[in-house]
């Protein structure tokens, strides 16, 4: 298998492979188009945003300082929201529903790292995909881990560290994050 083969599969990959290496170069180009892009050019910035990742709806909106891994691996529903300074690491997928809104500063990672020295030094990585649910509001400074997946109607708070899956409507928060309450979904059916 080649090292892309691996890497889709789920498999230990090494980062440092040419194909791998392709990926990143994908993204380094398409994120500076959008930073040169302005933001008062709402075509022009759409335009680059859907060159840039897998699949978009409708009304997206990308803060300035956003930056990711591939881009392609990125998919997202319909009035989609980052604040400024976003990193997606999104060498595995990475899936967001409609109505999602990301705070500043904020980090999803779907790549991760052996915990011997030595696998390290063989620069592996593995990745897993992130999902993100509708109606979601990410906080600002939140880290989501890789192979996490976030309900619908979730807030996480400003902060947390999600290592675990987070179930629908409710707010977490913390290091790691847990839940803090539920909330209501006040969302009828006829409004999606």
């Amino acid at each position: 298998m080649t090292e892309l083969e691996k890497l889709d599969e789920g498999l230990e990959y090494d980062f440092w492979d040419e194909g791998v290496n392709a990926r990143k170069l994908h993204a380094i180009d398409g994120c500076a188009k959008l930073h040169a892009t302005s933001v008062d050019d709402e075509e022009g910035r759409d335009k680059v945003i859907r060159e840039l990742f897998g699949s978009v709806g409708q009304n997206p909106s990308v803060c300035t300082g956003f930056n990711c891994d591939y881009g392609k691996n990125i998919h997202v529903g319909d009035n989609f929201l980052t604040n400024y300074n976003v990193t997606i690491l999104d060498i595995a997928p990475v899936h967001i529903g409609d109505y999602v809104m990301i705070g500043p500063s904020t980090l999803i990672t779907t790549v991760g790292h052996p915990l011997s020295p030595m696998g390290r030094r063989k620069h592996l990585g593995i990745a897993k995909p992130v999902n993100i649910g509708n109606d979601v509001w990410i906080g600002g400074n939140v880290t989501i881990l890789p192979g996490v997946t976030i309900g619908n109607n979730v807030i996480l708070a400003a902060g947390a560290v999600v290592t675990k899956d987070v179930p629908d409507n409710c707010v977490a928060g913390g290091v790691p994050a847990k839940v803090i309450r539920t909330l209501v979904n006040d969302i009828d059916e006829d409004d999606s």
